[in-house]
Formats: structure tokens, sequence, C-alpha cells
């Protein structure tokens, strides 16, 4: 059984939803990118400076049992990906992802759902932006550099219940 879980896919894809349940599931804690790259603060989220947030990942991978997830295919991220055990690549069908998008904000917005963000109409147009860029710009990038670099390693899926932990 793997400890030191990296998942990473496009918005939506079920990433905090699988971080969420293999967390409760293996007894260890689970932590989202977005809050090692952001601050949350009560008048508004401010994006940690790149030296508190790289103490800040260190401290978690530099654990013994974590999942970390995230969308995030930046160079800060690399602790995450050689220091996991196994690489979860959530390849979640395109318009799987647009549905869950379109969903999540309007749960959002009635109330029914809870986000570390507001939930405006320009962070709704800016999902379907991020979505498309993983897509066609940064999936390509990440699968060749995860077969390159860490093929024993990544596994990749295309729903939840195809991981075997």
């Amino acid at each position: 059984m793997a400890c030191k879980i990296h998942i990473i896919g496009a918005v939506g894809s079920g990433k905090t939803t699988m971080a969420r349940e293999l967390s409760e599931k293996l007894g260890i804690p689970y932590y989202e990118i977005d809050n090692v790259a952001w601050e949350r603060r009560a008048g508004g989220d401010v994006r940690r400076n790149p030296e508190d947030r790289d103490k800040l990942l260190n401290s978690i991978v530099s654990g013994d049992a974590w999942i970390t997830e995230g969308t995030h295919p930046h160079d800060w991220i690399l602790p995450c990906f050689r220091e996991a055990e196994v690489i979860v690549f959530l390849d979640t069908p395109y318009r799987v992802r647009i549905m869950r998008i379109i969903k999540r904000f309007a749960r959002q917005k009635a109330g029914i759902e809870t986000a570390h963000y507001r939930p405006t109409w320009t962070i709704f147009r800016k999902m379907f932006k991020w979505n498309h860029a993983f897509e066609h710009k940064d999936k390509p990038k990440l699968l060749a550099l995860f077969r390159l670099r860490y093929p024993q390693k990544l596994v990749v899926i295309r729903r939840a219940e195809e991981l075997d932990i």
C-alpha cells in the first residue's frame, strides 16, 4: 500500500473527491495544492510568496504518509512527483469535466456546496479556460514527463473506480 500519493488532473476531474476518499480509507492526511499556493484569508486569498510556499510544500512531502492533489504543472510541484510512491493521473473525459464544472458552480451559487474561493462568473469562465489548457497543453507535457521520469509510479485512470489501492 502506497503512503505517499500525488493526484493530478484537470479542473473537474475528481482529484479532491478521490483524495478525500483515499484519506479516509487509508487514514492519512490529504492536502490540496491550491491551499499551498494560496493563503486563505477572510478578506480574500493571497498568493503565498515562493519561499513560504516551498517551505510549506516541503514540510508536507517530508512526512511519512500523505496525499497531495492539484492541477498545477509548475516546477515548484516537482517535490510531490519526486517523493510520491504513486502518481495518479486522472484522465477524466473532457465532456465529463465540463459537466462537473457547471454542476459545481450551480451548487456553489445555490449555497449547497462550499468552495475555498468566491464562485464568481469570472472564476467560472476561467475554469473552462483552465480545463481547455490542461487538455491541450499541460496533459501531453505532464504525461510525457511522468512516462520518462516516473514510469514505475504512474497510474493513469479515467474513473476513480479504476484505482486499486
